[in-house]
């Protein structure tokens, strides 16, 4: 359960969202929704690629907001959050690496962020976001599978059609989450 209270996220009771914001703000909210409805069933939803946030809710509503409470920094640099994994590649890619200026770790880093900022890898990742909600809220909604095929169609309008019938918590965070996968695709 290693979440950052930053990320940013978005509660739902059902097909009713209860809160949105950085993960520190909303635990407490459904801890006091919890409180108020013991069966409820509440999700918390990361709003970058709408997984679901594993967060431990035990407790009061001051003990889950004093678990979440930013923890204060010493002084030095920041940690970067750097993982050491493992890459295989062939070995004229590994040349190809070693060649470019700053070796093989500063060449992939800029890969990775360029592909990151190309416009058809963010509205793929669009559409996927939209998806894993849609599976997670509203996989028993009319028109689920209509509109499934139509976010990965890119096809704004039919998207929108099939999806005026939902709740409208449901209904306006998917379009939040797909927007940038709707309309044109390259």
């Amino acid at each position: 359960m290693l979440t950052d209270p930053e990320t940013l996220c978005t509660a739902f009771d059902g097909v009713r969202r209860i809160a949105a914001g950085p993960l520190g703000d909303v635990a407490p909210q459904v801890r006091a929704a919890l409180d108020a409805r013991p069966n409820a069933s509440i999700v918390i939803l990361a709003d970058d690629d709408s997984r679901r946030l594993d967060v431990d809710l035990r407790g009061t509503v001051r003990e889950v907001a004093a678990r979440l409470a930013p923890v204060e920094k010493g002084p030095g640099r920041p940690k970067l959050g750097v993982v050491p994994r493992e890459v295989t590649l062939l070995p004229r890619h590994w040349e190809w690496l070693s060649a470019q200026q700053g070796g093989a770790s500063v060449a992939l880093r800029r890969l990775v962020e360029a592909a990151r900022k190309d416009p058809r890898e963010q509205a793929r990742a669009a559409r996927d976001t939209a998806y894993r909600f849609m599976s997670t809220l509203g996989g028993n909604l009319a028109g689920f599978e209509e509109a499934t095929r139509s976010l990965y169609a890119g096809d704004r309008s039919a998207f929108e059609t099939h999806i005026a019938a939902w709740p409208r918590d449901v209904r306006e965070h998917v379009l939040t989450l797909a927007e940038a996968g709707l309309g044109e695709l390259s």
